[in-house]
């Protein structure tokens, strides 16, 4: 398969609405092999957000969107994270020490960003461009439980930084629609953190925008990506209609 860092859905879809998932794929370029680590790690919450992809091209499709999902794996560069963020290529992560990036330098570091961080976000500049207010909706998964902590009792959490009046009412149609999920706000983390994907592209421009985070469990099959795609698609249509 071709490597590309980026993948592009639906790129004719009608510009109001942009649907981006930052840690889509657990991919790798040509001459990277595994960093050094065994492959299984690859099939971790480390490298990538496992069930986004299918679910946000479902998304894409459901919403009439077009989506940008970035084709490489965190553990080579992570696209959430500003150029200066000392996390933007991890040494460990939940336990694992990477090899590969135990010794990167400066030469080795500018490689992956020109190559893999700053396309994906041109693409998103570019996406953005074609519109004079798109709404934004980030896609990521979280895994129900970290490094031995208590496990996460959350189906979804709904992020937001700039724009909590969108975050709310995505709250509420969620639970209105299933008062059995367990819907959090700002969990398992916070929304809004500087260098972050949004907050480089979206919030200084007063963009509508949600960040919904699923328990990657519920999203690890086809079957479950169709499902929340399906549960999340009227949702921030309705969520972003009052925007």
């Amino acid at each position: 398969m071709t490597f590309s860092p980026v993948e592009t859905v639906n790129p004719d879809a009608p510009p109001g609405l942009l649907v981006i998932a930052d840690h889509a794929s657990n991919a790798l370029p040509p001459g990277y092999g595994t960093l050094g680590l065994d492959p299984a790690q690859f099939e971790r919450h480390i490298a990538y957000d496992i069930g986004t992809a299918g679910l946000t091209r479902a998304l894409s499709e459901g919403l009439n969107a077009t989506a940008l999902l970035a084709g490489f794996s965190r553990l080579l560069i992570d696209p959430n994270r500003g150029e200066d963020d000392p996390t933007l290529v991890m040494r460990i992560s939940d336990g694992a020490i990477i090899p590969g990036n135990r010794s990167i330098d400066g030469d080795e570091r500018k490689r992956r960003l020109d190559t893999c961080y700053r396309p994906y976000n041109a693409a998103i500049e570019a996406q953005i461009a074609r519109a004079e207010r798109p709404a934004v909706l980030s896609v990521h998964s979280f895994t129900p439980q970290l490094q031995g902590r208590p496990p996460r009792p959350w189906h979804v959490g709904v992020l937001w930084g700039s724009d909590p009046a969108s975050g709310r009412r995505l709250i509420d149609i969620l639970r209105r629609d299933d008062p059995a999920l367990c819907v959090a706000a700002n969990e398992p983390y916070l929304g809004g953190n500087p260098g972050e994907t949004l907050d480089r592209h979206v919030f200084h421009r007063g963009l509508p925008n949600i960040l919904v985070e699923i328990r990657n469990d519920l999203i690890a099959d086809e079957a479950g990506q169709i499902e929340w795609a399906d549960r999340l698609t009227p949702a921030v249509r309705e969520a972003f209609a009052g925007a």
